[in-house]
């Protein structure tokens, strides 16, 4: 439950920051047809998400057991690629985010455009709900529990709604800096787990066959039906019997991933969060 509510909190939250800084913008600036454009643009985004998400499942589950754990590879490959990708452009660009926006959304009303604000809101949306949508079905694929995993993932993405209306009342302030750090090493830690779920799939599909011997036996510690079992795999994706190239895979991605994720950042790096902060 706690890693997909970790994906619906960070990723609704992403696209809430974004489209209620612009939301927020165009209400300052007394443009409520646009605004009115913008919600629309949202709607249509969380639609095509969910009917994204509901095709992958129904093609999955249509596909016999080896195309079944195929598909599963690839998911959790093309889920771990994103998160990545995530983690790393939230690392550079958090403190920013705010006055990127408003920038690009000034541009365009000087401009006399507001397709671009439209559009820039719903690409968000549908970016994130995309994104959403793959990293669920990878965890759901690999977790015991779906309905609590799924019952995570939209208790994260009601608080985010929530949050992201906070920060658009102007009531909510938030340090994106800290929030995208801790919640990226949650995330870094979820993605390492799928990328030991995708090498176990991989050999299933009968695509990967070295490195399959045992490489720990924690059989004695993560005891199916344990506090312990959930931890190790719903959280930190490690099976009981992890075979070597699932562990090396494990920490071949965690181990560099979080160094960057929790590395000091430099002076400049500092003096640019207080000015984000400022600017919110």
């Amino acid at each position: 439950m706690l890693p997909t509510f970790v994906i619906g909190l960070r990723e609704g939250l992403e696209a809430a920051l974004i489209v209620g800084i612009i939301a927020a913008f165009l209400s300052q600036q007394g443009r409520r047809d646009a605004l009115r454009q913008v919600w629309l643009g949202v709607g249509i985004a969380v639609l095509l998400c969910i009917g994204i998400g509901i095709t992958l499942q129904v093609i999955s589950q249509r596909l016999p057991q080896r195309g079944q754990e195929g598909l599963e590879t690839v998911i959790g490959a093309l889920a771990v690629v994103m998160v990545t990708y995530m983690v790393l452009w939230m690392a550079k660009h958090s403190r920013g985010l705010k006055r990127e926006l408003e920038g690009a959304a000034a541009s365009a009303l000087a401009q006399g455009s507001t397709f671009a604000l439209v559009a820039m809101a719903f690409l968000a949306v549908l970016r994130e709900g995309f994104e959403t949508a793959v990293f669920l079905l990878a965890l759901l694929n690999s977790s015991g529990n779906a309905a609590l995993a799924t019952l995570g993932a939209a208790l994260g993405v009601l608080v985010a709604a929530a949050i992201g209306y906070g920060i658009y009342r102007g009531g909510v302030r938030l340090n994106l800096s800290r929030f995208f750090r801790i919640t990226g090493v949650v995330l870094v830690i979820v993605a390492a787990g799928l990328v030991m779920s995708s090498l176990h799939t991989a050999y299933e599909a009968d695509w990967i066959t070295i490195g399959q011997q045992p490489a720990l036996d924690l059989s004695w510690l993560v005891v199916q039906g344990t506090p312990l079992y959930s931890l190790f795999s719903g959280v930190l994706g490690v099976q009981p019997k992890p075979s070597v190239i699932e562990l090396t895979g494990w920490l071949v991605y965690a181990v560099p991933m979080l160094a960057y994720v929790l590395w000091p950042r430099t002076a400049k790096s500092n003096q640019d969060s207080k000015m984000g902060a400022t600017s919110s």
